[in-house]
């Protein structure tokens, strides 16, 4: 049976968010500055946000460009400000310099964010061993989805770790959603759909002239078609 997969937008401001659900978006990441790959924005674009629309929203905690997770006092107090203003999912994910997961800042970040869902995102693209990444975080609480394009370079490199790491979904380490994301195109929805991969990803697909400008509803509605006429592979 066919279920509806779940898309979720990269969304800077309210008008971004707007377009975005009007174009079948199920979910939002909220961020800002995309020339360091995505950080955490400000409580008050949390709050404009939330306010502009109704769909589920799931904010960054991320300090610096790069994996590595800093300051992770400061880390927690932002996860507590923005607790405050309303958010209750996030995305987070931090390496250590060897390339294994920095367990302690998870681990902190996660207590302050008191049982919220979250994705541990891409540094999972990056880790050393991402099976052992996945088996030391699997009982952490909140934990409920991977963003992974399967590789560093992305979905077309990728796809076939994907394919492998959906054959194993319930296996310890395994029991999180693949949320796809990372140079995915529309061309990769069959196959992946079919693998049984209900989660997608989008950013710089949602916006046609870039990241200077604002998503497109247009955009985002080609991808929930594309997801809806895909078929999905029959649960085990």
């Amino acid at each position: 049976m066919s279920t509806r997969a779940v898309l979720e937008v990269i969304a800077l401001d309210a008008e971004d968010a707007v377009a975005a659900q009007a174009g079948g978006a199920d979910r939002l990441e909220l961020v800002t500055d995309m020339a360091a790959d995505g950080l955490t924005p400000p409580p008050r674009t949390f709050t404009a946000i939330r306010a502009a629309v109704d769909i589920d929203l799931r904010v960054m905690l991320r300090l610096a460009d790069g994996f590595a997770a800093g300051d992770t006092g400061r880390l927690v107090g932002v996860a507590g400000e923005l607790r405050a203003a309303g958010a209750d999912q996030f995305v987070l994910g931090f390496l250590a310099a060897d390339g294994g997961v920095d367990l302690d800042a998870v681990e902190r970040v996660v207590a302050a964010l008191d049982g919220c869902r979250w994705t541990f995102h891409r540094a999972i693209d990056r880790a050393a061993d991402r099976d052992a990444l996945r088996k030391q975080l699997a009982d952490l609480p909140g934990l409920d989805a991977y963003l992974t394009a399967g590789a560093a370079e992305g979905v077309d490199e990728g796809l076939p770790r994907l394919l492998a790491e959906a054959r194993r979904r319930g296996e310890p380490g395994y029991e999180q959603t693949l949320l796809v994301g990372g140079g995915l195109r529309l061309d990769h929805v069959p196959e992946l759909r079919t693998a049984g991969i209900d989660a997608f990803h989008i950013g710089g697909a949602a916006r046609p002239t870039g990241w200077d400008g604002a998503v497109s509803e247009e955009a985002v509605r080609s991808w929930r078609r594309a997801l809806d006429g895909a078929t999905a592979a029959v649960p085990r």
